[in-house]
């Protein structure tokens, strides 16, 4: 019989995670968001091979601030997702599985893949 009185439920707002668990939250959602942004994406690039006036007016479309602040989220949600899963392939071969390596390298997949956003940014905009 246990002493110690538990929880009856888990707060998941209380929980602070630390980051290498926040980091593999985050490759899940960055996934998951890059699956369901793929039809929408493919629908542009199946446009922009129409015709060049629907090219035309997917240029006008890209111009605007907000449309490429979401591709531009689209950009770091792919490179998040492409570091953190070589982050993970290395974890499969069991290199970078102690702590202090597993922090330095969450914290490395969001540093790169931040780094790589800004410049991929400044070359779109």
């Amino acid at each position: 019989m246990m002493d110690k009185a538990r929880p009856k439920y888990l707060n998941l707002f209380q929980i602070r995670l630390p980051l290498p668990g926040v980091m593999s939250i985050m490759h899940r959602v960055s996934g998951a968001v890059l699956f369901l942004a793929l039809p929408l994406l493919l629908w542009w690039l199946q446009r922009s091979l129409t015709s060049p006036d629907t090219f035309a007016s997917l240029q006008a479309t890209f111009s605007h601030g907000f449309i490429k602040l979401v591709l531009i989220g689209l950009v770091w949600g792919y490179l998040h997702h492409l570091c953190a899963g070589i982050r993970h392939l290395m974890l499969d071969i069991d290199y970078g599985t102690g702590l202090e390596t597993a922090r330095l390298t969450s914290a490395l997949v969001f540093g790169v893949s931040i780094t790589l956003t800004v410049i991929a940014g400044a070359l779109l905009w």
